[in-house]
């Protein structure tokens, strides 16, 4: 199993969602962030009250955990549905994942899931 986890703008969440929605993907997480650094839209940044240091820019961080298998088509929804061709799209990580267990049935690995 893979964790992918993306930085994406905030107004492409929705389309991105959408998509991984319709190619069958139920379970996955955003969180909304405040970014900096050189994968940020620049002429968004603003400087935060939270963070009066830096000048940040407003991201969502989605994750989703997958079967090894699925990773490409993942992948290729987010960076088809998040991309806009400027600076800020964002960046996609893929972490292996050794194991994972259910809370409420105890469940592991891609039962789990």
């Amino acid at each position: 199993m893979k964790l992918v986890k993306a930085f994406i703008r905030y107004r492409k969440t929705q389309e991105i969602y959408n998509a991984l929605k319709n190619a069958g993907y139920c379970c996955m997480t955003f969180d909304d962030c405040l970014g900096t650094g050189d994968y940020s839209d620049s002429e968004k940044a603003h400087i935060s009250d939270k963070f009066p240091f830096a000048e940040v820019y407003r991201v969502v961080k989605l994750q989703i955990l997958v079967p090894d298998e699925h990773v490409e088509p993942v992948v290729k929804i987010i960076r088809e549905n998040g991309r806009t061709g400027y600076r800020g799209d964002g960046i996609i990580m893929i972490s292996p994942v050794d194991e994972v267990y259910k809370v409420r049935t105890d469940e592991s690995g891609i039962l789990a899931v």
